[in-house]
C-alpha cells in the first residue's frame, strides 16, 4: 500500500471507530507494522489532522474533521451509485428525489476520470416492479416523526384481519423489497413491534414527544435483534406480531 493511501486509510479506520484504537489494532487492520502506524499518525498530526491519544492507550479522530470530496475512492463512488439506484427504485418519492440530487452533486465535484462511475456506473439494481400499497400514507412524514421522536396514533389491520388502534413511538422506517415498515415501541404491548405501512388504516401525527430518544430506541432494538440472531430481512407475513 502506498503511504498516501495508508494515511487515508488510517483516517477512515479512526472515523469508523466508536472507541480509541491502539496502534496494534490499526496495524492489524491495515496489515502493516506498529512502528509504521506510529510514524504515520505522527505525520498526520503534523499536518493538523485532529487525532488525539497516545501510544499504548489508543487514538481517536475528533468529530467534525472531514476530507475533501475528491478523496472518494472508486469503490466508494460505486457504493454511492448502487445505493442511490436502490433508493430511487424502492424508497418514497422524497427520498428518491434526494438520491438523484446526491448523484448530481457528486458528479460535479469528482475528478473527470471518476465521472463515469456516477454517470455510467458498472453496478446497478433492477428497477422496482412492485406497486406499494401505502399510497395514502405520508412516508416522508413518518421518517420525520421517527427522527424527531414524536408519537403516532395508528389504526392497524394485522395479517389475520384484526383491527386495533395503537399509540406507538416510531424510531425507524424500513424499506424492504416488497413492503415498507415502521419500527416502533408499542404502548399497548409495551414492546417493540414492526408495522407494515400498507396495513395502516389511519395515522394521526401527534406533536407530543415520547420520553426516550429515537437513537436510544434504535440501538436497543438492534441489540435485541442481534442477541436473538434475528437480523434477517422482515418478511411481509412476519411484520405484524401485533
Amino acid at each position: 500500500m502506498r503511504r498516501a493511501d495508508r494515511l487515508f486509510e488510517i483516517i477512515q479506520v479512526l472515523r469508523r471507530a466508536s472507541a480509541p484504537l491502539t496502534a496494534d489494532a490499526i496495524a492489524a487492520k491495515l496489515e502493516t507494522s506498529k512502528r509504521t502506524i506510529y510514524r504515520d499518525i505522527g505525520a498526520l498530526i503534523a499536518q493538523r489532522v485532529p487525532i488525539r491519544g497516545e501510544a499504548g492507550v489508543g487514538y481517536i479522530l475528533e468529530r467534525g474533521f472531514d476530507l475533501p470530496p475528491l478523496m472518494l475512492t472508486s469503490d466508494e463512488l460505486e457504493a454511492v451509485a448502487l445505493g442511490a439506484q436502490w433508493v430511487m427504485a424502492h424508497a418514497d418519492a422524497a427520498l428518491a428525489r434526494a438520491a438523484l440530487d446526491v448523484l448530481a452533486k457528486i458528479a460535479t465535484i469528482v475528478p473527470e476520470d471518476l465521472r463515469p462511475l456516477i454517470d455510467d456506473p458498472a453496478v446497478g439494481t433492477p428497477p422496482s416492479r412492485e406497486v406499494y400499497g401505502d399510497a395514502g400514507v405520508d412516508v416522508a412524514k413518518l421518517r420525520a416523526w421517527s427522527r424527531q421522536g414524536r408519537k403516532l396514533v395508528i389504526g392497524y389491520v394485522d395479517e389475520t384481519g384484526r383491527t386495533s388502534e395503537r399509540i406507538i413511538w416510531p424510531f425507524m422506517v424500513g424499506y424492504v423489497a416488497m413492503v415498507r415498515v415502521v419500527m416502533a415501541w408499542c404502548e399497548l404491548r409495551a414492546d417493540f413491534r414492526i408495522f407494515r405501512t400498507d396495513r395502516l388504516t389511519s395515522v394521526d401525527f401527534r406533536d407530543e414527544h415520547y420520553p426516550e430518544h429515537p437513537v436510544t430506541l434504535r440501538r436497543r432494538w438492534l441489540a435485541m435483534r442481534k442477541d436473538k440472531r434475528a437480523i434477517a430481512p422482515v418478511h411481509p407475513q412476519g411484520a405484524d406480531r401485533a
